[in-house]
């Protein structure tokens, strides 16, 4: 868990940003929204398959244009 520890001549808006930096750095907001939901595994792996159909398709998209320049 993240802790700062606020200096005498540190004003609120300081020790926050650290605190905040520390938070991020930590991934505690990453974390807690995928753990928000349950995702049963045919969801994930059907979230995959998605992200990996249009990961190809970039690459032919970007592979043909690439292409057509020469």
């Amino acid at each position: 868990m993240p802790g700062i520890k606020v200096k005498s001549e540190e004003s609120f808006e300081e020790a926050y940003r650290r605190f905040k930096k520390q938070c991020d750095r930590s991934l505690i907001v990453t974390e807690t929204r995928a753990r928000r939901y349950f995702e049963p595994k045919t969801e994930i792996r059907k979230k995959q398959k998605i992200n990996a159909k249009k990961k190809m398709l970039k690459k032919l998209y970007m592979l043909r244009r690439y292409e057509s320049k020469l």
